[in-house]
């Protein structure tokens, strides 16, 4: 496999990681949203709130993000910083509520999980 490659792969491999937390019917599974969240992992919300594992977990099972209005994903892009590394970047719209979003994803021995995340308002 060539650097390129492997480039492809790990970006690939966050991006569809974080498509699948946006997944109403992952979010709804606290196994599944385990399966992607870090063991360590963190986030400042758009709100300016501080989750973590637990917490996020609590969050999502308890939302309303039906299939009938999921999250709009936008310019959605991402770079290895590092070998096992990612970070993605890109808008995310539901029901009208804009916000820039970025993710660090990490390799695991379990595969790769997102490590931080943070959501930013945006117009």
């Amino acid at each position: 496999m060539t650097d390129e490659n492997e480039w492809a792969g790990a970006v690939q491999a966050a991006i569809d990681g974080e498509l699948r937390l946006l997944d109403p019917e992952v979010r709804a599974s606290p196994a599944l949203v385990r399966e992607l969240l870090d063991p360590e992992f963190t986030e400042i919300g758009a709100s300016g709130r501080w989750w973590d594992v637990e917490s996020i977990i609590t969050m999502m099972s308890a939302e309303t993000v039906a299939s009938k209005s999921p999250v709009k994903v936008s310019e959605m892009s991402g770079v290895e910083l590092a070998r096992g590394i990612v970070h993605l970047t890109y808008f995310s719209d539901w029901q009208g509520r804009r916000a820039r979003r970025s993710s660090l994803w990490r390799l695991t021995e379990t595969g790769w999980r997102v490590y931080f995340h943070q959501g930013t308002l945006a117009d």
